[in-house]
């Protein structure tokens, strides 16, 4: 035989059997087979898979897309829709409300301003959702948080999706204009003319390319640590008066909160145990309904996966051993019940990113004033124990200053980097002092707002948002009834 007609004898019975493989394939394990085989990936280095390339659907173009849908990320998408943007809304949970609701945090501090957290509260006082009336903080249902969300969003226009993460980002040039989310539809891509950072890690301005630091600066902890606040029953609140930080729904802080964390934290110690946070609170939601906050857990990484499922396990095994401890005590504790722990461990401490301006220790120091002042904080440094021999010595830290009043501007929150990118909540930029301070979740919907209104007015106008003038977006804000 020709060597050449064997040639191509072996070849068409290669090409033969390649077809009748993937026909195989597709049979028994779903056509997502499919891609890989036909594509053919190229051999990758070891350890390495090298993806294929595909083309992935534009799933919407709109004016703004607001990344993560915590305080910052809805109040952003509100402020947003109400000032005439098409907006989108991407959040990785189940639920609108981020800390607030995924993450079960039920207090609120900071929150003595105007525009949306008037608003929220007024609405939360209407469903009988809110309690205490500390002018600045309250504790709240997070059920009904999560529905006054919703309706608020769809009331204001804003198209929000769930269940979605936001996996990776592309610019033309320096200019964002791409993410891409991978959810139960699969990857899609979404674009718009100006984006907002609510993801609270600062996952989307990482992707993008911007620098940013987390704990006392560059790529490493230390880092402040998390925890996992529980929800629950108790037979008689009024028996366990005494262990409850504001049960009496009135007063100051420290004559309702310290001498009941002291009291709390001898009966969890008088059950054998010593808890990984040096200050355990106990706060009464609603009824029989509390909110347990007792854990620490220590120089973990926010966007490292396998360190936060680790300290959402043992965070979750502590909660449960000293509501158990409790309950062995008997009396007042006798029944005491959690009925649900946070989908979303709380994180303190993640990615900060770098923006035109950064919020530093010596602004709280001297109490800044910025033309461009977007919220004023008055929340005090709070600065959580970095392990836990420190936390036994001195459980929060004030940085060493006295905190004035300061103002955040507008600058913090455009990306210093990556243009069309603006940030809104715990990953503005800002270095550790501060960030201990402004990350409240009251300065997050204020930072919300400033940022959705900017974002709307430079999309409407094909301008960046650093081409914004700060007063320009509070004439509208004023407009809105956001603002005074």
């Amino acid at each position: 035989m020709d060597p050449k007609e064997n040639q191509n004898g072996l070849s068409a019975m290669f090409n033969l059997n390649r077809r009748k493989f993937i026909q195989s394939a597709i049979a028994s394990t779903g056509a997502a087979a499919l891609p890989a085989l036909a594509l053919g990936a190229e051999a990758a280095k070891p350890g390495e898979f090298k993806e294929p390339a595909q083309n992935i659907p534009v799933k919407d173009e709109v004016d703004v897309i607001v990344c993560g849908a915590g305080p910052a990320g809805v109040s952003a998408a509100i402020a947003a829709a109400r000032a005439g943007a098409r907006t989108q809304l991407l959040e990785i949970h189940g639920c609108l409300g981020g800390v607030w609701t995924a993450g079960l945090l039920t207090y609120i501090f900071d929150f003595n301003k105007p525009g949306l957290t008037k608003e929220i509260k007024a609405k939360l006082d209407e469903r009988g959702a809110r309690r205490n009336q500390i002018a600045d903080q309250f504790v709240y249902h997070p059920d009904e948080m999560k529905l006054l969300l919703e309706e608020m969003c769809a009331e204001a226009g804003v198209k929000f999706r769930l269940h979605t993460r936001v996996a990776a980002a592309y610019k033309d040039k320096n200019q964002l204009t791409t993410v891409i989310t991978e959810s139960k539809s699969g990857r899609e891509a979404w674009k718009a003319k100006v984006f907002i950072d609510a993801t609270g890690d600062g996952d989307l301005g990482a992707q993008a390319g911007n620098s940013w630091e987390i704990g006392q600066g560059g790529d490493t902890c230390p880092c402040q640590p998390l925890t996992l606040n529980t929800l629950a029953v108790v037979r008689d609140p009024a028996a366990l008066k005494q262990y409850i930080s504001f049960y009496t729904n009135e007063g100051d802080k420290k004559n309702w909160h310290v001498p009941a964390v002291n009291a709390f934290s001898k009966e969890i110690e008088r059950a054998g145990i010593k808890p990984s946070y040096g200050m355990p609170t106990l706060f009464l939601i609603r009824d029989n309904l509390v909110m347990i906050m007792v854990n620490h857990e220590y120089n973990i990484k926010a966007f490292d996966a396998d360190e936060i499922t680790e300290a959402t396990v043992r965070a979750r095994a502590e909660v449960y051993n000293i509501v158990r401890g409790l309950n062995s005590l008997g009396g007042p504790w006798e029944g005491m019940q959690i009925v649900a722990t946070p989908e979303q461990i709380g994180i303190r401490d993640g990615r900060r990113i770098h923006g035109r301006y950064m919020v530093k220790k010596e602004d709280l120091v001297v109490g800044a004033r910025h033309f461009d002042a977007v919220v004023r904080p008055t929340f005090g440094v709070d600065i959580h124990a970095a392990d836990r021999k420190t936390n036994e010595i001195e459980t929060i830290s004030r940085g060493g200053i006295k905190m004035i009043p300061y103002d955040i501007p507008l600058r913090a929150l455009i990306a210093k980097e990556v243009d069309g990118l603006m940030m809104a909540g715990r990953c503005i930029s800002g270095d550790f002092t501060s960030h201990a301070s402004y990350r409240v979740t009251g300065n997050a919907v204020a930072m919300g707002e400033a940022a959705g209104v900017v974002a709307a007015i430079a999309s409407k106008s094909a301008r960046l948002p650093h081409e914004v003038e700060w007063k320009e977006a509070e004439q509208l804000l004023v407009k809105l009834g956001m603002r005074s």
